[in-house]
């Protein structure tokens, strides 16, 4: 593992982002760990501290386990692999199935969190939550992004955590 900056890769964060993903891993309530597919983050600075910065639903699995954990990865894979994978972890639930198990990742001990990152990625950020806001309808001032995202009204929950580790494998 190289220690990086956590700013100094940034655009191969946002090349994933604008494709077909990074993978977001929470543990749940009986520390398993639960990647998801997120193609939505936003990383500066917040409060002095270098942020990562995601948004999860409360419909999904996901948004129980990022309740009940102190801490999140973010796990960006080399650009052009791990397709499948991030198809499926966008796609399936980790409340039904073990979604590491069912795409044969490899969970690895993070250096300062408790959640594990996946192994197959390219470059891992190791997050410790220091805000959690629900979104509701009167949070918004742009009828146009309500009408686009929320129309069920399942609205995002946005989770900042602070980058303490940053690294490539």
């Amino acid at each position: 593992m190289q220690d990086i900056q956590w700013n100094e890769h940034i655009e191969t964060l946002k090349r994933a982002l604008s494709g077909n993903g990074a993978l977001l891993v929470a543990l749940d309530k009986n520390e398993r760990a639960n990647p998801m597919t997120i193609g939505w983050a936003q990383v500066g600075i917040v409060w002095g501290r270098p942020t990562l910065t995601v948004l999860v639903r409360r419909s999904r699995y996901t948004y129980s386990c990022l309740l009940e954990t102190p801490d999140f990865t973010v796990n960006v894979p080399a650009e052009g692999t791990l397709s499948e994978e991030l198809l499926y972890c966008g796609t399936k639930s980790g409340r039904d199935r073990d979604k590491v198990d069912a795409c044969g990742l490899t969970l690895k001990q993070a250096q300062r969190v408790q959640t594990p990152i996946i192994a197959e990625c390219a470059i891992h950020y190791e997050c410790r939550i220091i805000l959690r806001k629900q979104l509701s309808r009167a949070d918004f001032s742009a009828p146009d992004v309500l009408d686009e995202y929320y129309q069920d009204d399942d609205h995002h929950t946005i989770v900042i955590g602070e980058i303490v580790a940053a690294y490539r494998t």
